[in-house]
This record gives structure tokens, C-alpha cells and sequence, in this order.
């Protein structure tokens, strides 16, 4: 028989079976004893064995030439940065997912109705208008886009078919510490970094409101167009809430576009009190940015876009050519097509594996490990505040902590617990000082995990006395 019609598929369904399933129990392994698989810094010949062209048992290298070298963060005691830990059920969705092979840029097929559940999910988690609509996106960076480019689209019109060139001059007020995607956006758009304004904190880290009414009046003397205030639902540096509740009156009466980033904060709605009125205020704002991948544990990568005004969002990016064109019946039909929502045609079904996780564990479980989270880091706070070798510097809001140990420098003492596989933490500054920063978003961590790695601290601080 000729190989035409089936050339990339496998000569041997039988042997790929028994190989692909005995991959699949090394995956399962590696799930289950997680705790023995920190970060490991990849080998001096890790090019050489991932060079393209070496063909051979492909199976066999993904296991033992790929896999050992992860981030590390599916580890309980990987903290740094803001990383996602992922969730088993997930990876199975992902397989299905990959086998259906769904572009979710439109047309009517199953996939979109899964996109349009979990959309759905998140609005109502978010208490926003049933005319809200939302796109499912790589994550909080690409959100941002979106959104600023509908606040955009809402203020000028004209911006699609003219470009910025003839447009006033806008600026976008975001809090000290609020995070680089914002400007990275203002970029892309073509305004520029410039265009941010980073306003002054008060002592509670949250963004000051007397000094964002400041700079909108003094900006918009001088012909600067105010296009959005970005609160954050979550600092990524220390953890903090912007006043969402207040914000979302100031902007009402100034007529600003309210955008709120909560890439991994959106999350504290599904937790216990104080946390889940953290966010309060967060259903009034024009758009939120959220991420699955950080705190609800989705591998990544998968983040949403939620905008209030529907037809807003559609008009913001809707572009059909004739090869796109809708139909009442068939594949090309369809009420809602996601390539008119964003930038993207060509689009994964990253709906399913979101999907598979409230399912499988319910939305109450997923709260309930926000929560463990959310008094792990008020634990590591108190132990920080509590000892002889440390500093807290900053009080524990929500699942971040920043402090720092009395000798030694912390950078040195991260990566030395990073290196011996005890523990990952990030650093950062805060008033200036350096220090060591955990973002606990780790279903599996417990607290046995934050007594060792505090206790880990110390013994260096101690040793670098």
C-alpha cells in the first residue's frame, strides 16, 4: 500500500500504543512524586541532546532528555515569581485537547461551546453584566492588549482604520509596582511606554487615590487624554489590592476606562474571608485580566479577557474577509466566532483543560487551596516576624511574602536553595532594601514546607554572620 494519504501518522499503531501509554505512566510518575523533582539546572550537553536531526526513540528522550529539566514548579516548595504548579487532571485534557486538534479562531463545532461555558464561569465569578463578553488568552500580557485596545476603540473610534498619528497624546495610570505587561501593551499599541504613569503608593501599598486625581487633572490641562486607571487585583511584587470599589467610583465620574489586572488575585473570590473581599469591587470595572495558569494550577499557558460592553469588544477587532464569512448552517455557522475578539485567528483549545479542572475538582476545592495559600504566607510571615535572623518587610496581605535575613545576601541565599533543590524563592526590593520573595500559588505546598524552608533561611543568615 502506498504511504500517500498517511505519510506523518505511524507505520506501527500497535507499537506507538504500547510506547505512547508507557510514556504516559512516566508522566503519571513524575505527577505522584512530585516532591522528589525540584528545579535541576539542565546539563552542559542540553543543546546537543534536544539538536534537531538526531532522530531515534523520541519517546525515550522527551522522558530523560527533556522532562527531568523543568522549571521546577510543579515542587511544594517553588514559590518564585508568580508560577503556576498544574494539576494532573489537566494534563489529560491537554491530550484530548491535542487529539481533537480544535482552532477555536470560529465556526460551530464542540470546542467553542466549551470556551463559551467557561467564559461564562468567569463572569459570574467576577459579577459582571450578562452582556459581558470574554476571550480565553495566553495569558494576563495578551489580556492587557485586548483590553487597552478597547478602551482605545471606545475613546477613538477612528484609531482602526487611521492608526495613532493624528490621535492626542493618552496616558494610563497604573500603581507603583504594578506589573511591566501594562507598559509592554502601551508599546505594542504604538503610545509608547511613556504613556504610563506610575502613581505614588499610600502606607497600606495600595495605589493613592488624591495622587491619580493629581495627575489626571494635571494631564488633562495639558491636553493629555486619560484613556484607563489599571487596578490591581493582586501585586505581583508584595501582594497588595488597589481600592477596586473606590477606583471604580473615580473613574465613573471622570469617564476613564477602568481595567483591572488580576492575574493571579482574581482567584481570592473563590477563597475564605477577609481574602475574598480583597477584590471587591472588581464586577464594576470595564475589563479584568486573570490568568488560569498561576493560581488555579491549568498548565500553561492559558489566561482570559473579560470586557463589560460586548459590542465594544466585538467592534474592537472584528474583521471578516470573504474566506471567513459566516453561514447559517454548517461548519461556518456559529453565533460567536473568537477571532472577532482578539488577535488571533488561528486559536488552541485552551477552554478544555480549564474545563476539566472545575469539573473534576469543583470550584469550592479550588477555593479551599487559595485559602491554604492565603495563611501559608500569613504563617511564613509570622515566622519571618517572629525570628531572631529576619526581617518581614512588608505586611502579608494575601499569598505573597517579602522578607529579608539580617546576614547574608539574599540573592546569594535563593540561589543556594534553589541549587540544593530545599526551596525557590524569588527576590525583589522593597523600600529600597533587597529581599527574599515568596509568591505561594502552590496547591501542594503545606505548612511543614514553609517551617523547613524559614528554617532553611536562617541557617544561612546565621552562617553568613
Amino acid at each position: 500500500m502506498s504511504g500517500e494519504g498517511r505519510r506523518l501518522d505511524p507505520q506501527d499503531w500497535d507499537a506507538f500504543r504500547m510506547e505512547f501509554h508507557r510514556l504516559a505512566d512516566v508522566c503519571i510518575d513524575r505527577l505522584q512524586a512530585v516532591r522528589d523533582h525540584p528545579w535541576r539546572r539542565p546539563p552542559d550537553d542540553m543543546a546537543e541532546r534536544v539538536a534537531l536531526g538526531r532522530g531515534g526513540d523520541v519517546f525515550r528522550r522527551m522522558a530523560e532528555d527533556i522532562m527531568p529539566f523543568a522549571t521546577g514548579n510543579t515542587h511544594p516548595r517553588f514559590w518564585g515569581w508568580v508560577h503556576g504548579t498544574g494539576q494532573p487532571v489537566s494534563v489529560a485534557a491537554e491530550m484530548v485537547a491535542a487529539t481533537m486538534n480544535s482552532n477555536l479562531g470560529g465556526r460551530d463545532h464542540g470546542a467553542m461551546d466549551v470556551e463559551k461555558a467557561v467564559i461564562g464561569w468567569l463572569r459570574g465569578l467576577a459579577g459582571f453584566p450578562d452582556a459581558t463578553s470574554g476571550l480565553l488568552t495566553s495569558g494576563t500580557s495578551q489580556a492587557t492588549i485586548i483590553a487597552l485596545c478597547a478602551a482605545r476603540m471606545r475613546m477613538f473610534g477612528e484609531a482602526r482604520a487611521c492608526g495613532i498619528t493624528d490621535l492626542p497624546r493618552i496616558r494610563v495610570y497604573i500603581a507603583e509596582g504594578g506589573h511591566s505587561c501594562v507598559a509592554k501593551a502601551l508599546e505594542v499599541m504604538g503610545h509608547g511606554s511613556g504613556a504610563l504613569f506610575r502613581v505614588a503608593l499610600t502606607d497600606a501599598g495600595q495605589m493613592d487615590l488624591d495622587c491619580l486625581s493629581d495627575a489626571v487633572d494635571l494631564d488633562r490641562a495639558e491636553g493629555i487624554q486619560p484613556l484607563a486607571v489599571v487596578g490591581t487585583a493582586g501585586s505581583v511584587n508584595t501582594g497588595t489590592f488597589d481600592p477596586l470599589d473606590e477606583l471604580a467610583e473615580f473613574c465613573a465620574e471622570r469617564k476613564i476606562w477602568l481595567h483591572a489586572d488580576a492575574a493571579f488575585g482574581f482567584w481570592t473570590l473563590l477563597a475564605d474571608e477577609p481574602w475574598r473581599s480583597l477584590p471587591s469591587g472588581i464586577g464594576r470595572a470595564d475589563s479584568v485580566a486573570t490568568d488560569f495558569h498561576k493560581w488555579v494550577g491549568v498548565p500553561y499557558e492559558c489566561g482570559a479577557c473579560l470586557i463589560a460592553d460586548g459590542d465594544l469588544h466585538r467592534r474592537t477587532f472584528s474583521s471578516r474577509p470573504e474566506y471567513l464569512a459566516g453561514q447559517t448552517e454548517g461548519l461556518a455557522g456559529g453565533d460567536i466566532w473568537y477571532t472577532d475578539y482578539g488577535i488571533e485567528l488561528s486559536r488552541g483549545f485552551r477552554a478544555l483543560k480549564v474545563w476539566a479542572a472545575v469539573e473534576a475538582l469543583g470550584a469550592q476545592a479550588i477555593g479551599t487551596a487559595v485559602t491554604d495559600n492565603c495563611r501559608q504566607a500569613a504563617l511564613m510571615g509570622s515566622l519571618a516576624e517572629r525570628s531572631d535572623w529576619l526581617d518581614l518587610l512588608q505586611p502579608v496581605v494575601s499569598s505573597l511574602c517579602c522578607f529579608a535575613p539580617r546576614h547574608g545576601d539574599p540573592a546569594g541565599i535563593a540561589a543556594k536553595l534553589q541549587l540544593n533543590g530545599e526551596a525557590v524563592f524569588s527576590t525583589t526590593k522593597i523600600n529600597g532594601r533587597s529581599c527574599l520573595r515568596a509568591a505561594i500559588v502552590n496547591h501542594r505546598t503545606t505548612s511543614d514546607d514553609i517551617r523547613a524552608a524559614i528554617r532553611a533561611v536562617e541557617r544561612e543568615a546565621m552562617a553568613a554572620k
